[in-house]
């Protein structure tokens, strides 16, 4: 299996320069089974990596551009009168694939956005009372705007929470940008190897095996209870978030190549679980200092 792990990150490096810890957080989610929001400046490579990643994964792709004028109808599809059957028929939207990019989702009103509150949590949508599952496996990766550029709109919690992580991809290091400067063109998808559909579920059965001991849990619930309770946040952490930390845990503890969960799995995640969730009630603190805020005040047990 780790062959797999090392076949799929190597591939996405191909194209996604100097970024090896992204590209295995954005596995890690997926084998997750969670999705990825992803905020950051234009251009440095956020569309490039959802093309990538779904092509190596081998999933059905469909791309949404957001805006303010987009419908809930645009992304989920609609039912139409098909004068031909004298019957009514359904058009789906590009909400019914594997690999959905939702490109600057907070372009888009919170009406809009809340098109995907159903598909993101249950894998499936309702239309007009008739509910209909998506394919599986179902992953969106949504890419979000600073919000000090215009025309852009406050993701709500009910949206942000359904996200099991969030990063930035950030510029790329001296030597990687260099090696991109120098590609007369862009490396092309069609040369890249799709993963097997048996090896995606084979590799997902596995990290659902991954050892998470009574005491981690203990530390897990410990972490919630600080962010609840501590009174240094607007709110704390939700059940729904303990439980993608948990899920991410034992899928980052087998991309490292082990069948059991250890503490700095949970301490490495900390941030990207909690960056999209957590505000501090002084307003001014990163992901980082909030993460090492809890885990100064908590102690786990190997």
């Amino acid at each position: 299996m780790q062959t797999h792990i090392n076949y799929i990150i190597s591939e996405v490096a191909k194209c996604i320069k100097g970024k090896d810890e992204k590209i295995k957080l954005a596995l890690c989610a997926f084998l997750a089974d969670g999705h990825i929001l992803i905020e950051d400046r234009p251009g440095v490579g956020k569309t490039s990596l959802a093309k990538v990643f779904s092509r190596v994964l081998g999933l059905q792709y469909s791309r949404v551009q957001f805006t303010s004028d987009l419908l809930p109808s645009d992304i989920l599809g609609i039912n139409y009168f098909d004068t031909k059957l004298s019957a009514f028929s359904f058009k789906p939207g590009p909400i019914f694939s594997q690999f959905l990019l939702a490109d600057e989702i907070n372009r888009a009103t919170p009406k809009t956005q809340s098109a995907l509150l159903e598909a993101m949590e249950e894998h499936q949508v309702t239309i007009d009372t008739k509910t209909m599952p998506l394919p599986s496996p179902f992953f969106v990766m949504a890419t979000k705007n600073p919000f000090e550029e215009v025309g852009t709109f406050e993701l709500p919690s009910s949206q942000l929470d359904r996200f099991a992580i969030s990063f930035s991809l950030g510029y790329p290091g001296k030597e990687a940008e260099r090696e991109i400067l120098k590609q007369s063109t862009p490396l092309s998808l069609d040369t890249l190897k799709p993963t097997t559909e048996a090896v995606i579920k084979a590799l997902k059965e596995e990290v659902a095996k991954v050892h998470i001991s009574d005491a981690l849990l203990d530390y897990l619930q410990e972490v919630l209870s600080f962010t609840r309770d501590s009174g240094l946040y607007l709110s704390g952490l939700s059940t729904r978030g303990a439980i993608a930390l948990s899920k991410l845990s034992k899928s980052w503890a087998f991309i490292q190549g082990r069948d059991y969960v250890i503490p700095s799995d949970i301490s490495f995640l900390l941030p990207f679980v909690t960056s999209h969730r957590l505000r501090s009630k002084e307003g001014s603190k990163s992901s980082t200092e909030i993460s090492n805020e809890i885990l100064s005040h908590l102690h786990p047990d190997s």
